[in-house]
């Protein structure tokens, strides 16, 4: 099973044309999580206007405006990184590059011109639950790790404390500051309490999952050398009598890929009440999803 995952990610990773006749990585990967983060957006922005109508009717109502809807998109996926880069002292990406900032305004364009997008039901969300596993899983073990265990700052690059902070606050702090700023309602934007800071949001899976996904992949693969330590004492408890050996970096994201798929799945499950005797939860229309 994981050599099928791992496989499954090589050939997701591979480039894809017509970003490959640019000599750009743009990967199946990249498209598949542009085009589920866009569609998500959407669904929750349709959401949020058919609560405040059902509540409110059309009063405070913005007229619809692309910019805001492509601003708030770049805020959720770069939001985190603007908090992070600049304290580990590194540029972040859209400072480098343009080209994944203007693959989601054109993936943002495409699906704002669709006649409609399904609603968030079992019969889609199940799937794309794995989906949302894969590509978690890489922004967890691929992209965020590296900032930290290559930093040029020594006291940095072996802090385990570090790694842990980015992940959590690189994952999810765009999410945040949109809510924070309610870039998602239909009405001007205002100062909100963002769903992690009510009752009971620390227990969002989305949040605790980005440290906790980082922390899995660098303990198998001894990113640091504290991982290195915990992962030693770990099997010496349970009894190992050999010297644990790190595990190949893409056969860790594979495992990483299978708990956050997991995860994923066994939230939709509940949510929608798919088990018996489950009681469907109330959708938010905050939900944090990458």
């Amino acid at each position: 099973m994981t050599s099928l995952l791992v496989n499954i990610f090589r050939y997701s990773l591979q480039p894809i044309a017509p970003f490959s006749w640019f000599g750009t990585g743009i990967s199946t990967l990249d498209v598949v999580a542009t085009i589920r983060l866009c569609i998500v957006l959407r669904q929750i922005r349709e959401l949020s206007l058919k609560q405040h109508v059902n509540i409110h009717g059309t009063k405070g109502i913005e007229q619809d405006s692309f910019v805001k809807k492509v601003a708030t998109t770049l805020l959720v996926v770069y939001g985190g990184e603007a908090i992070t880069a600049p304290l580990l002292g590194v540029p972040p990406s859209f400072m480098v590059s343009g080209l994944v900032p203007v693959l989601y305004t054109v993936i943002q364009a495409a699906v704002e011109y669709l006649p409609a997008v399904p609603t968030p039901g079992p019969d889609t969300e199940l799937p794309l639950s794995i989906v949302d596993g894969f590509t978690r899983a890489y922004l967890l073990c691929n992209l965020i790790p590296p900032a930290v265990t290559t930093n040029t700052s020594p006291l940095i690059a072996s802090s385990p404390w570090t790694l842990l902070v980015t992940s959590l606050i690189t994952a999810n702090g765009g999410f945040f500051l949109t809510n924070l700023f309610s870039f998602l309602n239909p009405t001007s934007l205002s100062i909100q309490t963002p769903p992690e800071l009510q009752a009971y949001g620390w227990t969002t899976a989305d949040i605790w999952c980005a440290p906790t996904g980082t922390a899995l992949y660098a303990l198998l693969t001894h990113a640091q050398p504290f991982w290195a330590e915990l992962h030693s004492v770990l099997a010496q408890t349970l009894g190992a009598s050999e010297p644990v050996k790190p595990l190949d970096p893409e056969y860790a994201r594979a495992v990483t890929a299978s708990l956050l798929a997991s995860l994923f799945v066994g939230r939709t499950v509940k949510n929608f009440g798919l088990w018996k005797n489950s009681t469907p939860l109330k959708k938010e229309p905050k939900e944090k999803t990458q």
